[in-house]
């Protein structure tokens, strides 16, 4: 005779479901106040200080967690060195790169525009590293995303005159973290994402602190609003939503993962809208609407 699930065991199944069907929308919810805490907090630290003090908390408050809760840890060197690497390409040179950026004055329409082309170079690089194929249908998807993406911002888009190192710094940081998506896909699988993710962020935190000792002062306002946007970021952004990337990632291709980011620049657009004021042209919204047909196209029955 087969036994038949419990309502306890089918609630929590269904649970489970709905979670996992709602995490690309929190995860996009979640990643797009990166935007958000950069535009509060840089006014009172220097980039890479900011993202040395912000991932060295991430870290030490990620591995303590890990260790409470049993979390496996890397076992031989190449499991290390490869948490290493996608720490510092996703966090410190994606971050790094638009944090100075965005420090220098650099146009935040633009970053967000140069970043919108992640999904474009991760599906053509998924192929012939991860033999990944998309079809017509997603290909379309990932074009029409990023028009969207286009329409979206164009109208924050300023001059860019004597910007070139901005613009340098958002196409190298927008490769780090195209790089880490990939790698993190053939080679992150097996890792428990709690450890590999303490370790991502100790490496992120190194690399920026010699950054900063480098080139910046050190130098920290750090008055209530600063301390609550970096409490926010720790908490929100380094552990929330990069948990829930890795977790994409490990579910699903890298390049439909990647099409989420094009979800990014509307809900951040929808944010200041809400939060600041800013007005909404039919443009943009228009725009929104190419993006979110577009991802749809590309991630359409697929986890």
């Amino acid at each position: 005779m087969t036994s038949q699930p419990s309502d306890g065991a089918a609630r929590n199944a269904a649970a489970t479901h709905l979670w996992f069907a709602a995490m690309p929308g929190v995860f996009v919810l979640l990643w797009s106040t990166g935007w958000l805490g950069a535009k509060y907090g840089l006014p009172f630290a220097e980039p890479f200080s900011y993202l040395a003090y912000r991932f060295s908390i991430a870290a030490v408050l990620l591995a303590l967690f890990a260790l409470a809760t049993g979390a496996v840890w890397p076992k031989d060197a190449r499991q290390f060195v490869n948490a290493v690497l996608v720490g510092m390409l996703l966090h410190g040179v994606y971050l790094g790169g638009v944090f100075w950026s965005i420090a220098q004055g650099f146009p935040v329409g633009v970053s967000a525009l140069i970043n919108g082309l992640q999904p474009v170079l991760t599906a053509m690089l998924a192929r012939p590293y991860l033999g990944e194929r998309l079809n017509t249908r997603q290909w379309l998807g990932i074009m029409l995303g990023f028009s969207g993406v286009t329409l979206v911002v164009w109208h924050k888009i300023g001059p860019l005159d004597g910007q070139m190192a901005g613009a340098a710094a958002n196409v190298i940081g927008m490769i780090g973290i195209t790089m880490a998506t990939l790698y993190q896909k053939r080679h992150g699988g097996t890792a428990d994402l709690r450890s590999g993710a303490a370790i991502q962020l100790a490496s992120a935190a190194c690399l920026m602190w010699i950054i900063a000792l480098a080139v910046e002062r050190l130098e920290v306002t750090w008055t209530g609003t600063f301390i609550a946007v970096m409490a926010w970021m720790v908490l929100v952004n380094s552990l929330g939503a990069f948990s829930l990337l890795y977790i994409l990632i490990r579910r699903g291709a890298a390049s439909k993962v990647a099409s989420l980011f094009y979800l990014v620049p509307p809900v951040v657009a929808l944010e200041a809208w809400l939060l600041f004021g800013e007005t909404m042209s039919p443009t943009a919204i228009a725009g929104m609407a190419m993006t979110a047909l577009g991802v749809a196209l590309v991630t359409r029955g697929t986890q």
